[in-house]
């Protein structure tokens, strides 16, 4: 499917949206397409957008990223954090629920079944296994989101960049 980046009427991305809720934007009067493809869609009246600007100012408070299951996974790479194995993998706790250990950013990470498993209701320290990386909150949430979607339509992202003051 393809994505649409969203920005604010100052040039500020938003978000990424489907090419769908794009058109309809677009066709209601609220959005301009500022780049688009030759490709055309909804009956050839319409050009495919791929990055298009709300016509009003939309102030948005900080935005946090939820701590979910899909995020975690994405933040580590779809890798454990103990063996670097891809496979099946679940969300572990540094420090276990059971001793305290919170759902947060900083205490949750991707691990294998086996290393889940051999960790138990330890900390690394006390299993004798060494983290990959240290976990933390990502940094940004349209960052974030963008890199979700650089492997499945790098060229829109390629036609981004010149949006994404942040990208390099």
């Amino acid at each position: 499917m393809r994505k649409v980046l969203l920005l604010n009427s100052s040039y500020e991305p938003l978000h990424i949206c489907s090419w769908q809720r794009a058109l309809l934007l677009l066709v209601k009067g609220k959005a301009e397409a500022v780049e688009k493809q030759n490709r055309q869609i909804a009956n050839g009246r319409w050009p495919m957008p791929i990055v298009i600007r709300l016509l009003y100012y939309v102030k948005i408070p900080h935005k946090e990223l939820p701590l979910t299951r899909r995020n975690v996974l994405h933040r580590d790479g779809y890798l454990c954090q103990y063996c670097g194995k891809k496979g099946e993998l679940s969300i572990d706790h540094i420090l276990p629920r059971s001793r305290g250990g919170k759902d947060t950013w900083d205490n949750v990470i991707t691990a294998c079944v086996r290393c889940n498993l051999y960790k138990g209701n330890k900390t690394p320290k006390e299993a004798g296994m060494e983290l990959r990386s240290k976990p933390c909150r990502p940094a940004d949430f349209i960052q974030f989101e963008l890199s979700k979607h650089r492997q499945a339509s790098a060229r829109e992202v390629a036609r981004w960049r010149k949006y994404l003051y942040f990208f390099d």
